[in-house]
């Protein structure tokens, strides 16, 4: 009687690679070997771009602030260095959201680091 050797481990964790290429293009759905490698690199993207994402929408906020920030006469760092001294501990997705939504209570805002800024 043949030896059944690592059987249906063996085909779970074909199948698991599968499972995670779907929607792949071409063989790299189809074929273990292949899946395994756009899988592999898929994830390494995936890794790499969770920390990314985190810049960029950092990076967009701070467009944002400094284009409703210029509409005021000032520039974003003296702006971000006038809340400093106001002693305002808004993030800026809150203050980005708050110049699209709300101007004038982001024009408040701006009044509040000028103040920060007369003062010191």
């Amino acid at each position: 009687m043949p030896r059944a050797v690592d059987g249906t481990r063996r085909k779970d964790r074909r199948k698991k690679i599968l499972n995670q290429a779907k929607g792949y293009w071409g063989r790299r759905s189809k074929l273990t070997r292949t899946a395994k490698d756009a899988v592999r690199k898929a994830n390494q993207y995936a890794y790499r771009d969770r920390k990314a994402r985190k810049r960029e929408f950092r990076r967009l906020w701070i467009a944002r602030i400094s284009a409703g920030v210029q509409e005021h006469g000032m520039n974003y760092s003296r702006f971000i260095h006038g809340l400093q001294l106001a002693g305002v501990e808004l993030n800026r997705k809150t203050i980005s959201n708050m110049a699209i939504e709300d101007p004038k209570a982001f024009e408040a805002l701006v009044q509040t680091a000028k103040s920060g800024l007369g003062n010191n």
